[in-house]
């Protein structure tokens, strides 16, 4: 019988957000090459910051191929902040169904953070599954599909289109604009 080796207790990424952060996107928890890059969506197939540039299309730049802190700062001009469901927790590889003994932090002081702060997109199904836990915020919670690429069944234009939708209905980008 092969012995069970103990899980490494991984610790999540500080929120990236603003007192101008409209759209909260809520990941699960980051990924081996996003918490090694110590980046939100820091593994090259991930597709959220070409989706991000590709609602922006207007002056982004391959914005997904700067530097972070420039994507960071672009991002966050937008009025878009970052999270994780998840502070902390044991998982071997990236995967959602590898997380184990998580701990989920701590949403109340959102509201004091982020003033203008007016929905939550959680950034595929495992983050949504908890999405009660941000009720006592008084915010509207919507589903988008993962940007993973784990999640393969979802062609990027539709991933886009989803995006681009939920972008429009909280004022992020003007209806049929950039």
């Amino acid at each position: 019988m092969i012995p069970l080796t103990p899980l490494t207790r991984l610790f999540g990424l500080p929120p990236l957000v603003s007192a101008n952060t409209r759209l909260l996107v809520l990941g699960s928890f980051p990924g081996a090459a996003s918490l090694a890059a110590q980046q939100y969506y820091g593994h090259k197939q991930n597709q959220f910051w070409r989706i991000l540039q590709a609602i922006y299309a207007s002056g982004a730049d391959a914005i997904y191929t700067s530097s972070y802190e420039k994507r960071s700062e672009w991002m966050l001009s937008h009025g878009v902040g970052l999270w994780d469901v998840y502070a902390s927790c044991e998982r071997q590889g990236s995967l959602d169904s590898q997380i184990r003994n998580a701990e989920v932090n701590d949403f109340a002081a959102l509201r004091q953070r982020c003033p203008q702060l007016r929905a939550v997109a959680h950034n595929g199904a495992e983050s949504f599954r908890h999405t009660a836990r941000l009720e006592n915020l008084g915010l509207p919670t919507v589903r988008l599909p993962s940007t993973s690429p784990a999640n393969a069944s979802w062609s990027f234009e539709r991933k886009l289109a989803a995006w681009r939708d939920v972008f429009e209905q909280f004022g992020l980008i003007e209806i049929n604009g950039p």
